[in-house]
């Protein structure tokens, strides 16, 4: 699942990311519209819809969006390379993306703005197979790891092996594209570094392979917010009562979703009927914990977590030294909407 980087890499060296949603199979009685003379708004997805993006999907099924008076388009990238440029742009108004994606894009001059935190840890992780003897990244030594190519992940590999005493030079990389579970349970190699262990051990254990997961804030990895609701720094200047009314409905949506994370997923495959429930439905109830801040409050970012990320990615080359980090994000809407 952390394919989801790969686009914005494409583009600008980068990560492309937001959501979930709850609710019932049965259709939703809809909420009586506010009349507003708000433009049509558009949401691009990170990606295809999955259990992540439940709140959002939920935000209009039950009219959240409509009560703001909104007429809300949520929708998958054509290309997810491009998606901090669109919402940069203002062809979208919101989009998800990933913490590190927004301040490598600040750093090339991508205006755009972190509005809330969706996840709040990491889902990126190393997996290996049960019974393969590979439980903690020093038993990487002398193995294979399979990894998408994406840039970051080598670095949070290599902080996780410095953690033990190890480094990059004991593994040998294997590019297996997006072909994660397929090489691993294949054993075409030892371990795997890029997959979601909310998403991609699943479809292991359904394949009948049940996997061990090394989560990366657990070995020397800061931790950081995984996927992240963004708009431009034109529109929370230009219309900033457009943005608190999305983040409000769109947080109405998750509590929603954080209550009853199985209803959310069943409401998803209503709407989106692609969506894999097999994977889906045991995994959202691994995410859901994780879309709730300390505070219990959603969507909340802790200035001290994106001062902390932003020093390693400094460390490893990911960032350049000096950036604004406080700019990059903007709690401001998600505190308001308490």
């Amino acid at each position: 699942m952390h394919k989801f980087f790969a686009a914005f890499v494409l583009a600008l060296g980068l990560l492309p990311v937001l959501a979930a949603c709850g609710g019932s199979t049965a259709p939703t009685p809809q909420i009586e519209a506010e009349v507003t003379s708000f433009p049509p708004v558009s949401v691009v997805l990170d990606w295809f819809p999955w259990s992540n993006h439940a709140g959002l999907f939920i935000a209009k099924d039950r009219g959240y969006f409509a009560a703001e008076g909104l007429d809300v388009d949520i929708h998958p990238p054509a290309d997810p390379s491009t998606v901090l440029q669109t919402v940069a742009t203002g062809r979208d108004d919101f989009g998800i993306n990933y913490q590190t994606g927004v301040l490598i894009a600040r750093q090339e001059g991508v205006p755009v703005v972190s509005i809330a935190a969706i996840v709040q840890h990491p889902l990126n992780s190393v997996m290996s197979l049960k019974g393969s003897g590979i439980t903690e990244p020093k038993d990487l030594a002398g193995k294979t790891v399979g990894w998408p190519g994406i840039p970051d992940n080598e670095f949070l590999l290599a902080t996780m092996l410095k953690s033990q005493g190890k480094s990059l030079d004991d593994v040998e990389l294997v590019n297996v594209g997006f072909d994660l579970v397929p090489a691993l349970i294949g054993k075409k190699v030892d371990a795997i570094v890029g997959a979601y262990w909310v998403h991609e051990s699943i479809s292991a254990i359904n394949q009948g392979f049940p996997v061990n997961i090394m989560r990366m804030e657990h070995y020397g990895v800061p931790d950081f917010y995984e996927l992240v609701l963004v708009t431009n720094e034109e529109k929370i200047k230009e219309n900033p009562e457009l943005v608190q009314r999305f983040v409000r409905a769109v947080t109405r949506g998750y509590q929603d979703a954080i209550a009853d994370p199985q209803g959310a997923v069943e409401l998803l495959k209503r709407v989106r009927p692609e969506v894999d429930l097999a994977i889906e439905s045991p995994g959202v109830d691994m995410l859901a914990p994780l879309w709730s801040s300390d505070q219990g409050v959603f969507g909340w970012q802790d200035e001290t977590r994106w001062v902390e990320f932003a020093a390693w990615m400094e460390e490893t080359g990911l960032l350049k030294p000096g950036s604004d980090v406080s700019a990059a994000f903007d709690n401001s809407f998600v505190a308001a909407g308490q």
